[in-house]
């Protein structure tokens, strides 16, 4: 009869050169997604980081594992946020509030934007925290719609939408004023009440005539 093998010995910590190359690299990578997106491959990462494509394949095998390591915790983040509003006692505000923190996270990170607008992108982890914030963010909306401060017709699924035109506006204003997003949300939040109220101080002046045209200038499709 085989003898039974016993527990798994415990993994190994990473050594602290090791370690300190995995740092750089998940550093790297957070900076290169997030201007770049997901395009970015490990061997820009590995560029940017100044470190052999070798040492980051040791620690990474694929761009998949790279991604997982970078936004599992991030989504998660975002679910917490959804779960923290539902405790709050005015459920439109919490609605907004959820709203405007999760365009604050995504509106700097084309690759978290990516992430939580695809499914192209990040499995197991990343499909378990997207998974979590589903049950979440349709609890919010209805509690909303519920309390009468959100209009009655809007859908759960029509908040991933809301967030791809700001994401829009981010990458066509990014190189001439890249907080103009904030402006476009405070108006589109005042059009998703249920009624009509005294409209909200817009955080942000519009754009110029000069700078439309340089936004048009600069942007590629």
């Amino acid at each position: 009869m085989a003898r039974d093998a016993g527990p798994a010995a415990p993994a190994r910590p990473l050594r602290r050169d090791a370690e300190l190359n995995r740092r750089r690299i998940l550093a790297s990578a957070r900076e290169v997604f997030g201007r770049r997106g997901l395009e970015a491959t490990l061997d820009d990462i590995a560029h940017h980081a100044g470190l052999g494509v070798g040492t980051v394949y040791r620690r990474f095998p694929s761009k998949e594992h790279l991604v997982e390591a970078m936004f599992a915790e991030r989504m998660e983040e975002i679910g917490d946020l959804a779960a923290e509003a539902l405790t709050a006692e005015d459920a439109w505000q919490a609605f907004v509030d959820f709203t405007w923190k999760a365009a604050e996270l995504h509106s700097g990170d084309r690759g978290l934007r990516e992430i939580m607008l695809s499914n192209q992108f990040g499995h197991e982890h990343v499909a378990e925290e997207k998974a979590r914030m589903v049950p979440l963010i349709t609890k919010l909306v209805e509690r909303a719609k519920a309390a009468g401060g959100l209009r009655a017709d809007f859908a759960p699924t029509d908040l991933p939408l809301l967030h791809m035109m700001i994401g829009s506006v981010v990458e066509y204003t990014c190189a001439v004023e890249p907080d103009l997003w904030r402006r476009c949300l405070a108006m589109l939040l005042d059009g998703l009440r249920a009624e009509p109220g005294r409209a909200s101080e817009l955080p942000h002046p519009p754009l110029d005539e000069q700078e439309i045209d340089e936004a048009m200038s600069c942007w590629r499709p």
